[in-house]
């Protein structure tokens, strides 16, 4: 390995002002010792923080040319965040870290080893962790599910972007016209070449998390109409089973009904469960293709990823 190969170190933030200046040490500290023969760049990209991060991150910049930053005109959400921030990096490999402390900075000079290697992607997998036991299962369940539901591509458990990336990897995110891209889905379905290091996930240092209920829905749908295909088929396959069984259903009805006229009364009891029961698996599938047809609205109107606002220290 040549002395002058970089090494970027990308950290996407928003409103992190308790952590942005440990983070930075740490990094710092941490390159200095384990990876002084390799040249480094830092870049914050930051999603409209309303804090102090920005003027945080403009101290760390003046004081430290060797330190980048991106601020963006409003929040466009972490994956985009990330995925555009990947994309800006100039060094040899890339290295996507996030600022809440929750991934061990202390993986990075094992992640350079394994890269030395030959290993074009190197990431991290969350085989344990300390966040709250509810978000940790519920977590565990949906990359289950999207295993199973995927047809095509492989996705990777427990990953959720922390990692490295060879430059050659870079170039292939640059070459992908996506406005809504997943950078754990994308890994999965372009990454060779891949080593998986296993780690604990700690808890937050400081602060909480920006993440609502609300966004890890979005994710996971983003997810869902990107790469499965299964729930509008179940919903073909049911509706072909459920009008089949109707229809006999219907005439076994009709029949005993002319032949038992005066006998038999079956009341509306069934005819409202059955409304019941097919009208909810109606909504059920009509709202899930919702979630396919806002996708490739999404896709349609090509936004760009991020529009930023500044940039610092890219001369």
């Amino acid at each position: 390995m040549s002395e002058t190969r970089k090494i970027s170190i990308l950290i996407p933030c928003y409103n992190e002002e308790s952590n942005i200046a440990a983070l930075y040490t740490a990094v710092k500290d941490m390159l200095n010792k384990e990876l002084s023969s390799y040249n480094y760049e830092i870049i914050f990209i930051d999603n409209f923080s309303t804090d102090t991060t920005r003027s945080l991150i403009r101290e760390i910049c003046n004081r430290d040319k060797n330190v980048k930053a991106i601020f963006n005109i409003r929040n466009f959400g972490s994956v985009n965040s990330s995925y555009y921030g990947l994309c800006q990096t100039s060094g040899e490999c890339a290295i996507l870290l996030y600022a809440d402390f929750q991934e061990p900075i202390e993986l990075i000079p094992i992640f350079v080893n394994e890269w030395k290697k030959g290993y074009k992607l190197v990431i991290g997998i969350k085989h344990k962790s300390k966040e709250n036991l509810i978000k940790r299962l519920m977590r565990t369940l949906y990359y289950k599910l999207l295993k199973k539901m995927s047809e095509d591509v492989e996705q990777i458990e427990h990953f959720d972007g922390f990692g490295l990336y060879d430059k050659s990897f870079i170039g292939i995110l640059k070459t992908l016209r996506d406005p809504k891209p997943y950078i754990k889905s994308i890994v999965a379905e372009f990454g060779a070449n891949q080593k998986h290091i296993f780690y604990t996930q700690q808890k937050r240092r400081n602060g909480k998390s920006h993440i609502s209920w609300y966004k890890l829905y979005d994710d996971a749908m983003l997810t869902f109409t990107t790469y499965t295909k299964i729930v509008p088929r179940i919903a073909v396959i049911i509706g072909f089973i459920v009008s089949f069984f109707s229809f006999l259903l219907g005439v076994s009805y009709l029949a005993i009904k002319l032949i038992y006229w005066d006998l038999f009364e079956m009341g509306q009891a069934p005819v409202i469960i059955g409304m019941f029961f097919l009208g909810s698996l109606q909504l059920f599938f009509l709202g899930f293709l919702s979630e396919y047809v806002i996708s490739i609205n999404s896709r349609v109107m090509n936004q760009p990823l991020v529009i930023e606002e500044e940039r610092i220290n890219f001369n």
